[in-house]
């Protein structure tokens, strides 16, 4: 796999997760096997760059095929309403059922919408099956940056998210959101964690690209440029008042919204690309 392109100006490596070990990224493209620690979880480090960046300093072999999500026992949890087109998206989902309001308000409320979105064997990495729910009939795919967040509550890397979101559930009433958000291949992660001392850069652009028989049937981009709330502040609210002995991660939102019209289908591949992360794609599936 070819090392993503380098858009923000920061020091930082990629991390790799394969069924035997994590890589990391030393020389473009290329990786070296990050020591195995039972004692300390890696992606639960709090001086996880160091370390890193103390073994990246020449890469021994390509980045192979087959990586899975690089995911170990977080929680993974998201908000939402953070983009101005995500919350016209919600309150147009949700007036029948009189919640379009409630989205309104919390776009501009002190407090922002937060939710766990699921646990760590509910998530796929890349090129493995998302999936849309068979009782729902307007699903689609919300691409995400997506933070790593040590168990000190510290922002220590970034990563591509798929937030799969089954529309009609939760317009018909917002209580149903855990339903609309939560179940098996409702989330992928990957392909990498950038791993940086800096934060993204505004102008960083995330891309989606939904592909049905190979032709594009949906595309579209934002930048974070456009997210109302920061990164320190979504992370700030989740760890008030709760602990994450594993860290978790955290989903942060989605600025760009299929139009009410689309909605994904059995075969579609969804293609999530962030600047110096790469691109995460799924092909979508659905149980008989």
């Amino acid at each position: 796999m070819p090392a993503a392109p380098r858009a923000w100006q920061a020091l930082e490596v990629l991390l790799y997760r394969t069924a035997s070990t994590w890589l990391v990224e030393g020389a473009p493209g290329l990786a070296i096997p990050v020591p195995a620690d039972p004692a300390t979880p890696l992606t639960t480090r709090e001086d996880l760059f160091e370390y890193l960046d103390a073994l990246a300093k020449g890469g021994a072999a390509p980045v192979p095929d087959g990586l899975l999500a690089p995911i170990e026992a977080q929680e993974v949890w998201a908000a939402g309403v953070t983009y101005h087109r995500s919350r016209s998206a919600r309150m147009a989902e949700a007036q029948s059922s009189g919640g379009g309001d409630f989205y309104d308000r919390v776009y501009t409320a002190p407090r922002p919408e937060l939710f766990m979105k699921t646990a760590p064997h509910r998530v796929v990495g890349p090129e493995a099956a998302v999936r849309i729910r068979r009782d729902s009939q307007w699903n689609v795919p919300e691409p995400e940056l997506t933070l790593l967040v040590s168990p000190g509550g510290r922002i220590t890397g970034y990563t591509i998210g798929n937030d799969m979101s089954s529309r009609d559930i939760e317009g018909e009433n917002p209580l149903y959101l855990p339903q609309a958000k939560t179940y098996d291949g409702c989330c992928a992660l990957g392909p990498a964690i950038l791993v940086s001392r800096n934060a993204p850069a505004p102008s960083t652009e995330i891309r989606l690209v939904i592909l049905r028989n190979a032709e594009a049937v949906f595309t579209g981009s934002t930048t974070l440029a456009a997210m109302k709330r920061s990164l320190e502040e979504l992370v700030e609210f989740l760890c008030r008042e709760s602990s994450f002995p594993n860290g978790c991660f955290l989903m942060t939102g989605t600025g760009i919204v299929p139009p009410n019209s689309f909605t994904l289908l059995p075969g579609d591949r969804v293609e999530i690309s962030i600047d110096g992360i790469g691109t995460l794609a799924n092909r979508v599936e659905q149980r008989s």
